[in-house]
């Protein structure tokens, strides 16, 4: 049977097992969408495979950005469609913001027909030049026979080696062609062959350094959760006995209930995280790339002499912008097993480690500065509060997406997550808006589970119409909005570095979120008493568990996210609050 190519597509993403694509129509993908609605037609190409179910977003940006999240709370790649132009200049934010943070996509773009190319057609852009810097790679198809291989190699290429977003450009008239289709078993790609074991030598140097270290650290990244390697780095700690930090794409890949776990690092981590990070005389870095937010000013990271392992998937990232003494190229789930089948033949054979009993002792006197106290009997809401109180009605156990601002860092601070996968959160781009559109996202994926988007006033106005898709699908996620009228983060940083000149960081005219909530057909609740919180949290989650519920959360206006590393300041200089200034 000879199938067009909009339905040589449908079938390659059946192939795939995709369950749900996340998109808005235009003219150059409606054959594609023809195909959609025609999927199990015989006479168009429908087969055993389950269908494809499409989810209407209202806006572009939120396509990519609810594929994405899907994509982060699973093992899958997400996948979402566009159209030409406008469609796929909208989906560029979501594009970057996927690719800063390494996650598996696949994102099918309309394109004007092949003949058009170049002649400044209607809604027609440059959809691969424009995508070539925030993508990990992109195809534009110029025959129908092209489709099924170029699909096949797009989910390769995003789910293998460091996984990132693919683009997959398909003009008009290639989607409206016929060819036979045949699906590849396999794809071979001369250039592209990810290195996934690490060096057995570098692996044995590493277990070297590690037992005789005497102030040793474990310092891991998003990669670990990426890799679905949590399991082996819980057990790796556990079985070394040294302090973990993980940073905020990588909260929930080693347990925050531990005591071996010290918080995360950088800019707003916690005060022990960040000491034993620069003390420490042997550091482990797995999936993690030394990123500006996490090791602050280089030069100061690196006065305090330490041996540095670095494993990482991607060669690129070692030592670019710290110097490591053992780079471990590879897989880290895999190099983690092989770390530790060393580790216990070393201790086997009489090599336990060095004591650390000073170490810990070191370290404790650290945590008792007590980074994160803020005030728990204010009658004005704390940001801190509403997230300590969303972590004990869910038990821990939400999936918790969130915007950019302060929010999100008083989220990673006080929602102790001990479960990869659980946090979803913009780390490389700082995207604001995809917060709802993250919890969308997850909730399809995963729809008897709790999940509570933690936003503020900003924020959420960015993709805000995005309440009208969880209307038509019946998303009951729980808005937490930490509405404190200010683009909280500015305010903080134009107090701090400003001399308090709040050039715009105000917000003026803030609509009435619980009527818009209600407009929209869901539920609106504002709170305002420090008392409320919990018994309207307990009611989102319980009373209103099958609807959306918008609760606008009225906060604590001068509240600052403490610590703080300043700009070009390094790890040791932190601000633990305003007595520091």
């Amino acid at each position: 049977m000879e199938l067009t190519g909009a339905e040589i597509l449908v079938r390659c993403l059946q192939e795939e097992g995709v369950e749900h694509i996340f998109g808005y129509p235009g003219g150059a993908v409606l054959y594609i969408y023809d195909a959609l609605y025609s999927q199990g037609d015989p006479q168009k190409g429908g087969d055993q495979h389950a269908p494809v179910q499409h989810i209407l977003v209202r806006h572009e940006q939120a396509a990519v950005h609810a594929a994405d999240a899907y994509s982060r709370s699973t093992e899958k790649v997400g996948v979402c469609l566009v159209t030409s132009g406008p469609g796929v200049t909208n989906a560029v934010t979501g594009i970057a913001t996927a690719y800063m943070d390494s996650i598996p996509m696949v994102i099918i773009s309309g394109q004007v027909p092949t003949h058009a190319i170049g002649e400044d057609a209607f809604q027609e852009c440059d959809t691969v030049g424009i995508t070539r810097p925030c993508v990990k790679h992109n195809f534009l198809v110029k025959n129908v026979k092209d489709v099924a291989v170029t699909i096949k190699r797009a989910f390769h290429i995003a789910r293998t080696g460091r996984p990132g977003p693919v683009l997959v450009d398909i003009p008009k008239d290639v989607s409206k062609e016929k060819c036979r289709f045949e699906y590849p078993k396999t794809v071979e790609m001369r250039s592209y062959n990810p290195v996934v074991k690490g060096h057995l030598g570098q692996l044995k140097k590493a277990v070297q350094l590690l037992l005789g270290a005497e102030r040793p650290m474990i310092y891991t990244g998003g990669g670990v959760v990426l890799a679905n390697a949590a399991p082996e780095l819980n057990e790796l700690v556990d079985l070394l006995g040294f302090p973990c930090t993980n940073t905020l794409m990588g909260l929930g890949g080693y347990r925050a209930s531990d005591p071996k776990y010290v918080g995360m690092p950088g800019m707003h981590g916690t005060y022990e995280a960040n000491m034993a990070m620069q003390h420490c005389d042997v550091l482990l870095a797995i999936g993690a790339r030394f990123d500006d937010r996490v090791i602050g000013n280089p030069k100061h990271f690196a006065q305090n002499p330490r041996k540095i392992i670095h494993i990482d998937i991607d060669p690129s990232s070692i030592s670019k912008r710290v110097k490591v003494d053992v780079p471990i190229v590879g897989d880290v789930r895999e190099a983690m097993r092989d770390l530790m089948a060393l580790v216990r033949e070393a201790q086997a054979g009489g090599s336990a480690g060095k004591p650390l009993a000073n170490w810990w002792s070191q370290i404790e006197t650290w945590r008792k500065r007590d980074c994160l106290k803020y005030d728990r009997e204010s009658r004005i809401i704390k940001p801190q509060f509403v997230v300590e109180k969303l972590w004990e009605v869910t038990g821990g156990d939400a999936f918790v997406t969130s915007d950019v601002g302060q929010h999100p860092m008083v989220a990673a601070q006080f929602y102790r997550f001990d479960k990869p996968r659980r946090w979803i959160n913009s780390g490389g781009l700082g995207t604001m808006g995809v917060g709802l559109p993250y919890a969308m996202g997850v909730k399809l994926a995963h729809p008897d589970a709790q999940v509570a988007c933690v936003t503020g006033e900003g924020s959420i106005q960015m993709c805000i119409q995005e309440l009208s898709t969880c209307k038509q699908y019946n998303l009951p996620v729980k808005v937490v909005n930490l509405n404190n009228r200010y683009l909280g983060m500015v305010r903080q940083w134009q107090e701090l570095e400003y001399s308090g000149r709040y050039s715009e960081s105000y917000m003026d005219a803030l609509p009435d979120f619980v009527k818009l909530a209600e407009a929209y057909g869901h539920v609106g609740m504002r709170i305002e008493a420090a008392s409320d919180v919990e018994p309207a949290l307990r009611d989102a989650f319980g009373k209103y568990k099958d609807r959306l519920v918008f609760l606008d959360i009225i906060t604590d206006q001068t509240e600052n996210v403490w610590p703080m590393v300043q700009g070009g300041k390094g790890l040791t200089e932190m601000l633990l609050g305003s007595e520091d200034l």
